[in-house]
């Protein structure tokens, strides 16, 4: 499964590893995903969704449901 998170869209970026001497070397900076499950009370159902820390937060703002509409409005498959 890609390192992508289904409601920000954060994806793996790349930089240098910068050494003591100065000599730069590829490396990855990955987003820290969670795959994490939501009660969705509407539906009386659980969601399983692979997000950042940062949309853990979006959701506890916005509501699951609200989020969870806009998955789908996306084209999603929640």
């Amino acid at each position: 499964m890609a390192r992508v998170c289904q409601l920000t869209g954060k994806v793996p970026v790349t930089g240098h590893h910068v050494s003591h001497s100065n000599i730069k070397t590829k490396r990855r900076f990955l987003p820290n995903l969670q795959t994490k499950r939501f009660f969705l009370a509407e539906e009386n159902r659980w969601v399983t969704l692979k997000v950042s820390t940062e949309a853990i937060r979006t959701i506890n703002k916005r509501g699951l449901y609200n989020v969870v509409k806009e998955l789908r409005a996306r084209g999603e498959k929640i």
